[in-house]
């Protein structure tokens, strides 16, 4: 008989095995937070979760030399943590933050402002 369980398991069994897909699956949810729902609370819950795959909050506090009730704490709020401590506890899970320029819908609008612009200095 299979064996059945929530998804949130079956995600902490397979980022166990799979740290590559741990840090796909963290970027999705970044640039999920970005594009659609702009909600930290989502974004901290995946994060947990890969933190549940790599031993949990208990080994990854111990490998930062932090309390775990500090990681536990940043992970139950609902506000964005601050830049150096998201960057140590993705530096212990093996990934980083990284900055990267917006999609190209971006750099349509500088052209057309560009554009816009120089039709501007032509008929002056």
């Amino acid at each position: 008989m299979r064996k059945t369980g929530n998804w949130r398991e079956y995600l902490i069994e397979r980022f166990a095995k799979d740290r590559g897909e741990a840090i796909g699956y963290l970027q999705a949810v970044i640039d999920d937070y970005y594009l659609y729902h702009e909600n930290m609370a989502i974004f901290l819950y995946a994060l947990d979760t890969v933190i549940q795959s790599q031993g949990g909050i208990g080994k990854v506090a111990e490998k930062m030399q932090l309390e775990p009730k500090t990681i536990a704490k940043l992970l139950a709020s609902d506000e964005a943590p601050p830049l150096d401590m998201l960057g140590t506890l993705l530096k212990t899970l093996g990934c980083r933050l990284t900055i990267e320029p917006l999609a190209t819908a971006t750099s349509e609008q500088e052209h057309a402002t560009e554009t816009e612009a120089a039709r501007e200095e032509n008929v002056a």
